[in-house]
């Protein structure tokens, strides 16, 4: 279910020249001047990914593809060495990070140093807080778009008293996005605000800091309603314009059932029902011990509400008058297009996270040791996402409709919902994760380089859910809980090794693993989870080569995990009224092979350009549903192009910067049968960076400048169609890119 939102609430866009503070750019005209290349094996982070580029919206930063699936919350976010939400659901991590002025450095850890460090597979963005200074320095954005964006990010900081210092900062995201909601203003409304003290220590060994942040974000998702074409294209329908229109309901109010209490509400897509709170506590700091020993530590103590407010379409039919529809606002009759759609609330879920990470490390001879201890604690206060069901017109700014068939079983009430709680979401409980691990960066020879590291970590997962069935109007009864107590060790790590057989072209060698069972939002459905141990092993081989102006990674990759868990939101290929939602366990396998290629032909000028082919496939996908057994083995995996592509060429001269980034992604399946899809597209990016002066710089960016148009993600409701063709010309609904949208930035610094 909830990959239907990944596309519209995870990602983000931010100006290029906003994602590196001062001390950044000056690390990059060090290594600008040493000649670094692709191929660095003392180095944790990923170069030459502008994980801040997205063409979907400005929440969040965008996925980098490892040939998996993504999660709903995207990539993995971190500050201080620390996620920022302990997992996505509830609580998305957008809903209390961005891309700010108060973050003095954003980094793209690789896979095995997220392997080692936190036990988890693929990519993570690395955030650290901007700290206090020595001296008074104030730094700043506002930015704006063609849409009516706007956005305002300001960080004071300096001293205080002997060895105090004070950082303070404010950010405030106000985006209509790109369509015209009818109960709001804004389809994001983000605000965070952060305060911290520093103290370095006399003997100027080292420093300790406390920050506080709080934030407050809502967020909304939209879709887009489309003719579907054969070759897997699509058209737009009527006058609905796609990017550019609202498909959520006109009123924005939503009936639920509480699925404890039976109490019913009516929550506002519009106003504070769908936004989350949450307090942030850090105490970080670093300390130089006796024999060259480093000692580095960060402590988060974290509560939050977290909320989530979303309408999800399923399926589109013809309504006749036989159905008996009408308008809720007017009860007039309705005969025409009706969108069936799915509602689900999270009305505030508690939680409470205490997360620390200490680290020591030395340097001894061919040796960097480092030695490192992770406790997180996570409690979730009775986790529930109500349900309910509801029709609406296909168009933009839809109404919704009341349904009264004599005899009927799709009937809705008065205000035009039914089916409460058919597959609603309970879980309670608190999850425990003990890890230690160790790397180690040796230089064998003048030749071999290894970097290695192992995480051993202990998990335990204690609570209670409901096997209930998820029957109309259900009601949780507490005396029919079930409890669960679960503990389990993990086995994570990573081995990188370089052989350089010149002096400027070699060998390198990669392997990772890691292993999980399970977590709370396992046991979120009435079906005891299979928590199976889930194991990730990746192995990659490759070759590289560096030039004074160009460079060159190719490698080849293998990756296979197991015990995926879903939960459809299937509707029936031969009643489209008809809906079921089914628990799916399996695996994905995927081979790929990646280029990156970095170029820098003549002075000013560079080029860089990255292509993957990749194959992931489905294993053991097999599930009952509406009394028909499906299996979608070797099935493409569903929105993973198997060719991407980037091309970021950019150009300096002084104090003028031009840069562009296109990015091509080939065809995308759209339904688990293979049998939709999207056809090939292009997302493309450009801008223009001006310094003014050394206090002030102006930006302009164009996002898919090329006014692409389209869809992409998945079909809602589509999972079991087999038949194409007996969909082309027929209405369907899916995410999609932006469309053609200039963002105008401000920076200023003094």
């Amino acid at each position: 279910m909830k990959k239907l939102l990944i596309s519209a609430i995870c990602m983000t866009f931010f100006p290029t020249f906003e994602g590196f503070s001062q001390e950044e750019k000056k690390q990059q005209k060090a290594t600008d001047s040493t000649k670094t290349k692709i191929v660095e094996t003392d180095t944790k982070e990923e170069k030459n990914r502008n994980v801040m580029l997205n063409a979907a919206n400005n929440t969040g930063p965008r996925d980098v593809n490892i040939g998996l699936p993504s999660t709903v919350g995207g990539i993995t976010i971190q500050e201080n060495d620390l996620p920022v939400v302990y997992y996505f659901w509830p609580e998305l991590p957008n809903r209390t990070w961005r891309q700010s002025k108060s973050l003095g450095r954003t980094g793209l850890l690789k896979i095995g140093e997220a392997a080692i460090t936190t036990g988890d597979l693929g990519f993570a963005v690395n955030s650290y807080t901007k700290l206090g200074t020595d001296k008074l320095e104030v730094v700043g954005n506002f930015s704006g778009s063609s849409f009516g964006w706007m956005k305002g990010d300001l960080n004071v900081s300096g001293p205080m008293a002997k060895g105090w210092s004070y950082t303070m900062g404010a950010y405030a995201n106000f985006d209509p996005n790109s369509f015209d909601l009818k109960f709001a203003k804004y389809s994001d409304r983000t605000q965070i605000y952060r305060a911290g003290l520093t103290k370095k220590f006399n003997n100027g060994k080292g420093q300790i800091s406390f920050l506080y942040k709080y934030a407050n974000s809502a967020s909304l998702t939209n879709y887009a309603v489309f003719r579907y074409k054969e070759g897997g294209k699509v058209e737009e329908y009527n006058d609905f314009k796609i990017g550019r229109d609202s498909y959520i309901v006109n009123d924005g109010i939503l009936k639920f059932k509480d699925i404890l209490s039976g109490e019913t509400k009516f929550a506002d897509m519009g106003g504070s029902d769908a936004a989350t709170t949450s307090h942030t506590f850090d105490i970080l700091g670093n300390y130089d011990l006796a024999n060259d020993w480093k000692f580095n530590f960060s402590t988060r103590f974290r509560t939050s509400k977290a909320s989530q407010l979303i309408a999800i379409p399923l399926s589109i039919f013809q309504g006749t008058a036989a159905d008996n529809f009408t308008y809720e606002a007017t009860g007039q009759p309705y005969v025409g297009n009706v969108n069936s759609m799915l509602g689900l609330y999270t009305d505030g879920t508690p939680t409470t996270s205490v997360l620390s990470r200490f680290e020591i490390k030395k340097n001894v001879e061919k040796h960097k040791w480092r030695f490192g201890l992770l406790e997180y604690y996570y409690n979730v206060d009775q986790f529930t996402s109500s349900r309910s069901f509801f029709n609406q017109t296909v168009s933009a700014n839809p109404d919704k409709l009341v349904r009264n068939t004599p005899g009927g079983t799709s009937n809705t009430d008065a205000d035009g919902f039914y089916n409460y709680n058919v597959g609603g979401e309970y879980h309670n409980g608190f999850e425990n994760k003990l890890s230690g691990y160790f790397s180690d960066n040796w230089t064998v020879s003048d030749r071999l380089t290894l970097a290695y590291g192992v995480n051993l970590r202990y998990h335990k997962l204690k609570g209670d859910y409901y096997q209930t069935p998820r029957t109309p109007n259900l009601v949780f009864d507490p005396s029919q809980k079930s409890y669960f107590d679960n503990n389990w060790f993990h086995l994570g790590g990573s081995i990188n090794a370089v052989y350089k057989v010149t002096k400027s072209a070699g060998i390198l060698a990669d392997f990772t693993y890691t292993e999980k069972n399970g977590q709370l939002e396992s046991y979120s459905g009435a079906v005891a989870p299979n928590l199976t141990k889930t194991k990730s092993p990746l192995a990659a081989f490759g070759l590289y080569y560096n030039q004074e102006k160009f460079s060159v990674v190719s490698q080849a990759t293998y990756l296979t995990r197991n015990n995926y868990q879903a939960r459809l939101n299937l509707v029936n290929p031969s009643n489209a009224s008809q809906s079921e939602v089914a628990t799916v366990f399996y695996d994905i396998q995927t081979l790929g092979w990646t280029t990156d290629i970095v170029a820098t032909p003549f002075k000013g000028f560079n080029l860089h350009y990255l292509i993957t082919f990749q194959d992931p496939v489905y294993k053991n996908y097999d599930f009952s549903a509406f009394g028909n057994n499906y299996s979608y083995n070797d099935k493409n995996v569903l929105e993973i192009s198997k060719v991407l592509m980037e091309i970021d060429p950019s150009y300096t001269y002084k104090d003028l910067k031009v840069w562009a980034s296109f990015r091509y992604f080939s065809k995308q399946y759209a339904n688990l049968t293979n049998a939709l899809f999207f056809a090939p597209r292009w997302e493309t990016f450009g801008g223009v960076n001006y310094k003014i002066n050394e206090h002030f710089d102006i930006g302009l960016t164009a996002v898919n400048f090329l006014n692409q148009t389209g869809a992409k993600g998945a079909i809602s409701g589509a999972e079991l169609i087999t038949d194409a063709s007996a969909y082309y010309d027929q209405l369907l609904v899916g995410s999609y890119i932006r469309p053609f949208t200039l963002e105008a930035s401000l920076n200023f610094r003094f």
